[in-house]
């Protein structure tokens, strides 16, 4: 089973690769996972869909390069994990974007959350996320992994986080 991991935001300093990088090491340890990362921010997707862009591009012509590129990645898996921060109380635009150019590639499989932010852990975005990928007809899982945190220090590993939160609860 191929697995991919979407770090959603792509500031910088920003806790998705942390909490991606903790969760691939704990995947990669099950011998029927294949796990991929897909990094929103080295995958330079175009912001804006050209007025001639269908609205389920994989029924019209091909998108630009990096829509291409990216394509197979998410077809070829088999369920998805999105790493997500709140952003005013939602998911970065940079994870819309990047679910809105893509249609069959979500159908039908398993999409999971993790989420991180102060107040709310995150969950804020996620709730917003179910429907989206509802209406994609993904089909999403219930329980999601939240990190509490207020402003980690960037060069904390999942690790010491997690060291951190077992502390603190």
């Amino acid at each position: 089973m191929r697995l991919a991991i979407i770090i959603g935001s792509v500031r910088q300093g920003r806790f998705g690769p942390t909490a991606a990088a903790w969760f691939h090491t704990r995947a990669c340890r099950r011998d029927d996972l294949d796990v991929d990362v897909i990094d929103l921010a080295e995958a330079w997707l175009p912001a804006v869909m050209p007025a001639r862009f269908p609205a389920f591009p994989a029924e019209g012509p091909a998108g630009p390069p990096a829509v291409e590129s990216l394509r197979p990645w998410l077809a070829e898996a088999d369920a998805f994990v999105v790493v997500t921060p709140e952003y005013n109380h939602s998911f970065p635009a940079s994870l819309k974007n990047a679910i809105d150019w893509y249609r069959e590639e979500w159908r039908g499989k398993p999409v999971a959350f993790i989420s991180y932010g102060e107040a709310s852990g995150g969950l804020r975005a996620v709730e917003q996320l179910r429907p989206v990928f509802t209406a994609l007809e993904a089909v999403i899982v219930e329980e999601t992994v939240a990190f509490y945190h207020h402003r980690p220090p960037a060069d904390l590993d999942a690790e010491g986080l997690l060291d951190a939160l077992r502390r603190t609860s």
